[in-house]
């Protein structure tokens, strides 16, 4: 490879990781500010814990290895690292002030952009991250509806009304578990059990991996409009991905409200409230939600900036064929080697997932052995490919190499019946226990 890895190389040096992660060790909690990015997603005495640079694709860790990313922030990275259009406008930006007392350009710049791509975009609102909008569509929604239950599918944050429904919900009143339930995935019949007279929004995320049946996402339309429900889409994985304009582009059903973060802006923190003006105007006097940073500029010049350059350059069509080929080519060498009967990559091409069946051992030690092969061939691999416009065809080729070397070492493994024994450090562990109740339901009174 041109830049430093390749596939005949030693595990990785992690003295300096290790050092950093033992100062991290009792000042701050659980030792990540992310849960996807923290220690417990990697192979313990194996993977780095730090990372330092990136450029394109490529990231170095604090110990000055180099790896492919396919983290690549955990979505954020839509276009890659140190992208120069984009850093030249943060720093344009970064020269007049960041933050000002009062309103900046910006704010009215980016919203036109938003509300030119992104369908029912008819009125915008930032914030930093998107737990911020999902909550403030939530409350949006109850405020505009006058009713309180909200149905969700998916992941949504860390607020409240959402992490009722999971097992992290010490400090979460019972009260608020007693108004957000779940629903499950495809499953028409199941949500129309589930509504009662006052649920005021359905959210999900319009697809994580699985592709919606035929009528799916049609179907909630129509029972959205005939509850009287306002339906929010959570595109933080798909907007700016799948398409410019998000699944409500690329499947041509419309949301009332729908929220962005991660892809746009390139990494930096920026999050976007959009929707039908009748529902948004809530925010003019009824509820509140306003923050010091929400008109950040250096954000928003980012943003601006990560929409330009997609717009130019094709950024989602690049994303999807780069993932079609390692979808593609993954599932081609578990069928080749005789391991596609337990494990295969899944997933829209813009984000897939690697996934092992238990019938051949324990999933979380089978991706940790994968991992583990993964990096010591200098690829940054956490189960999923977050493809980036980047990834070169030469990172993908190597990628499809590392994985040719690898997985004959998980299946001799899955084969001698002793997985766990190949393992040189711990393995993962999931990344949220349990995120749902799935189907609990609103209770009729």
């Amino acid at each position: 490879m041109s830049n430093g890895i390749s596939l005949d190389q030693p595990y990785p040096t992690i003295t300096e990781s290790d050092k950093l992660y033992e100062r991290a060790l009792g000042l701050i909690p659980a030792t990540t500010q992310t849960l996807a990015k923290g220690p417990q997603q990697y192979i313990k005495g194996v993977a780095p814990k730090y990372l330092k640079r990136g450029k394109g694709s490529h990231v170095w860790d604090v110990d000055g290895n180099e790896f492919i990313d396919f983290q690549m922030g955990i979505g954020p990275l839509s276009i890659g690292y140190a992208i120069d259009e984009i850093d030249e406008a943060i720093k344009a930006q970064l020269a007049d002030g960041i933050t000002f007392s009062m309103m900046h350009p910006l704010e009215v710049e980016v919203a036109e952009l938003m509300r030119e791509i992104v369908p029912n975009a008819e009125m915008v609102r930032y914030s930093k991250v998107g737990a911020d909008v999902t909550s403030a569509a939530v409350r949006a929604a109850r405020a505009y509806t006058g009713k309180k239950k909200i149905l969700c599918c998916g992941y949504h944050g860390w607020h409240d009304w959402y992490v009722a429904v999971t097992d992290l919900n010490a400090g979460i009143p019972e009260e608020a578990q007693e108004l957000t339930f779940t629903v499950n995935y495809n499953d028409l019949d199941q949500v129309r059990e589930s509504i009662d007279d006052d649920v005021a929004a359905i959210i999900l995320e319009p697809f994580v991996f699985e592709a919606p049946k035929e009528g799916f996402l049609e179907g909630l339309r129509e029972i959205c409009d005939e509850k009287g429900i306002v339906l929010i889409f959570d595109e933080m994985w798909t907007g700016f991905r799948i398409a410019l304009g998000g699944a409500q582009e690329y499947f041509g059903v419309k949301a009332d409200l729908s929220t962005y973060s991660k892809a746009v802006a390139n990494g930096m923190p920026v999050s976007m409230l959009v929707g039908k003006k009748e529902i948004m105007n809530v925010f003019e006097k009824d509820v509140f939600f306003y923050t010091t940073f929400g008109g950040e500029a250096l954000s928003l010049a980012a943003a601006k900036a990560t929409i330009e350059y997609m717009k130019k350059h094709g950024v989602q069509k690049r994303i999807g064929e780069q993932g079609a080929k390692l979808k593609e080519g993954y599932n081609a060498l578990a069928e080749k080697l005789g391991m596609a009967s337990y494990t295969s990559c899944e997933g829209y091409p813009m984000r897939t997932i690697v996934k092992f069946d238990p019938s051949a051992g324990n999933p979380l030690e089978l991706k940790s052995l994968l991992q583990q092969e993964m990096i010591k061939r200098g690829v940054l691999w956490g189960g999923f490919h977050n493809v980036s416009y980047s990834h070169s065809d030469a990172d993908v080729e190597h990628t499809l190499a590392a994985y040719e070397a690898a997985l004959p070492i998980v299946k001799s493994a899955v084969d001698a019946g002793d997985v766990k024994g190949a393992l040189k450090g711990e393995p993962v562990g999931p990344v949220f226990r349990k995120t749902s109740n799935f189907n609990t339901k609103p209770n009729r009174k």
